[in-house]
């Protein structure tokens, strides 16, 4: 089950990595429509964030320090979370940017932002779940664990 958990994290977040580091400036107008952090700030986290999904899929898909990068990615769920619940709080209607460049909706689209939510929700589950069993097969840590014992 933990393997599972660790590849499926790998490949979401190395998808939405590599689907937003195509276009920096995109993903950085779509964190400024949140309307969470200053427009120069969003362009800063769009162009950042890319790197750091691929950079925790990498490390997961190796199967490398897993329990702390679960950590982060639980973490990066929550902020994903929040960050969507702000916006349907808010009543604006954006794309989440989740999987794609993003955007603002036109006028009297409906979003599923609780499909967005339960979406992430699953994610930080299966991240929760490497946080209390990051030993899985095919993983580095296990194979580095090994040579230490």
């Amino acid at each position: 089950m933990s393997t599972a958990a660790r590849l499926l994290l790998a490949a979401v977040l190395g998808y939405a990595g590599l689907v937003k580091v195509q276009d920096l400036t995109e993903a950085g107008r779509t964190v400024a429509l949140y309307r969470i952090v200053p427009d120069d700030s969003a362009q800063l986290v769009g162009g950042v964030l890319p790197f750091i999904e691929l950079a925790l899929a990498l490390l997961l898909v190796v199967g490398l320090a897993t329990r702390a990068v679960a950590v982060a990615t639980a973490v990066l769920m929550a902020v994903y979370i929040a960050a969507i619940t702000s916006v349907w709080a808010r009543g604006l209607s954006i794309d989440c940017g989740c999987f794609s460049s993003g955007g603002a909706l036109t006028s009297g689209a409906e979003r599923g932002y609780a499909i967005d939510i339960a979406r992430d929700l699953v994610f930080l589950g299966a991240a929760v779940l490497l946080v209390r069993n990051p030993r899985t097969r095919y993983a580095l840590d296990r194979w580095v664990l090994d040579v230490k014992e």
